[in-house]
């Protein structure tokens, strides 16, 4: 008898992040993020406009073909420009969790455990304020603080006047 391996996906190594290596990628990702949610919407206007010309009653005319051809095209092009921002994205091991409001994961290590900061593209104020555990639901942010005072996530450990004594 035959025994049947079960065919695994390859595995893929993830780069983790530091915080100054995150920090230090904001303006770029800040780019990248709306982008990614300006070619979300445009799709998905396009497919609501698309949906709407395919609803209309009686057989279409020769400008409801023509129109429904042109925004066929758009929401493909929008599609596809959002695509390639997503896998730019995913190349640098930057991952998208919600388009429309810019929020990224960034991998990195806290203590011998997968981690990701939070990178909110509307946060309040700083861009890198929070952070999750890998285990934790994807709405849990901690403060970015509790990351900070590891090691692996911060090698530069900034000591305050009060601290060197």
């Amino acid at each position: 008898m035959k025994r049947h391996r079960d065919k695994k996906r390859p595995m893929r190594v993830v780069r983790l992040w530091t915080y100054a290596q995150a920090h230090k990628a904001l303006p770029y990702l800040r780019s990248i993020t709306g982008s990614l949610r300006e070619h979300w919407l445009t799709a998905q206007s396009k497919r609501r406009d698309l949906d709407s010309l395919n609803r209309q009653p009686g057989r279409p005319n020769r400008s409801q073909i023509l129109a429904a051809e042109t925004t066929q095209n758009e929401k493909s092009e929008a599609e596809d420009r959002f695509n390639d921002a997503l896998q730019e994205l995913m190349g640098i091991d930057v991952f998208l969790l919600d388009p429309v409001e810019g929020v990224v994961f960034i991998p990195f290590r806290k203590g011998d455990e997968l981690a990701w900061f939070v990178f909110e593209h509307f946060g309040n104020g700083d861009d890198l304020a929070s952070w999750r555990r890998h285990e934790d639901p994807l709405e849990t942010r901690r403060p970015i603080v509790e990351a900070l005072s590891d090691h692996y996530a911060n090698p530069v450990v900034l000591t305050t006047p009060a601290s060197a004594s």
